[in-house]
């Protein structure tokens, strides 16, 4: 699904160059649910911008379904961002005065898909998403969490590749963020939909079946979670128990 070789990407500022990423290999097999954590100026944010093709690279290769990403013209990209990459962010980005439907037949608009098939294919991502009974509720009128929904709804009507998901339960209370962490648990698993979460809260993490690490614009990480959390697990000192009783992969991302 994702192959990127030796990806660099350098800022200058003044006559100094900053690495915010500085030779970075990583593979994501398709149908995976992997987790990419890291304190803040690590690289996190960059190495999205680059996966969702809203960047690019100074340096290195980027494969998405094996065609090189980093060839390829504004255009192409966007093309590539509308057909295969899904993104939710941790601001919701809905328009506020506007029904939940309209905000998930935004992207099919803009791709020249006809309305009764927009409509359609709106619904059934509002169904997957569990808000069926709210379609016509305007943004506004709605909690954070079923703002967060309708934005993995909209994410997803495209039918991507790959789903994109930057801190998205941030702005979120403990048990709201946790019934979004179970979506994606859900559509990983019964979808078989590849999900990228970044997020710099372990706990949220250890809810993927894969922890890649960043430090200083490099991997210093990269473990399988033996026995993914479920959602719902209540927040505690157990996760760093189980984990030292070996049912996480090694500590260096706990």
């Amino acid at each position: 699904m994702i192959e990127v070789k030796d990806l660099k990407k350098v800022y200058r500022l003044g006559t100094s160059r900053v690495y915010a990423l500085n030779g970075v290999d990583l593979t994501i097999q398709d149908g995976e649910m992997v987790a990419i954590v890291g304190p803040s100026g690590s690289g996190k944010s960059t190495l999205m911008a680059i996966l969702g093709c809203l960047d690019v690279p100074s340096k290195g290769s980027y494969l998405m379904d094996g065609q090189p990403m980093e060839k390829l013209t504004d255009n192409q990209l966007a093309s590539i961002r509308s057909r295969k990459i899904g993104f939710v962010f941790q601001q919701f980005n809905l328009l506020s005065r506007t029904s939940a439907l309209d905000n998930v037949m935004l992207p099919l608009y803009y791709d020249g898909v006809r309305g009764r098939v927009r409509k359609e294919k709106a619904l059934a991502a509002l169904e997957i998403v569990g808000l069926a009974d709210r379609v016509h509720h305007h943004s506004n009128q709605l909690s954070g969490g079923e703002q967060q929904r309708v934005a993995i709804a909209r994410a997803l009507v495209n039918e991507p590749s790959v789903l994109l998901a930057d801190e998205p339960t941030g702005n979120l209370d403990t048990h709201t963020g946790s019934d979004i962490v179970g979506i994606f648990q859900r559509l990983n698993r019964e979808r078989g939909q590849t999900v990228v979460y970044v997020t710099h809260d372990p706990f949220i993490a250890h809810h993927t079946n894969r922890i890649i690490k960043l430090e200083d614009g490099k991997i210093v990480g990269d473990e399988q979670v033996k026995n993914p959390l479920k959602a719902g697990t209540p927040r505690s000192d157990d996760l760093f128990s189980a984990a030292q009783a070996g049912e996480f992969a090694s500590g260096e991302v706990v």
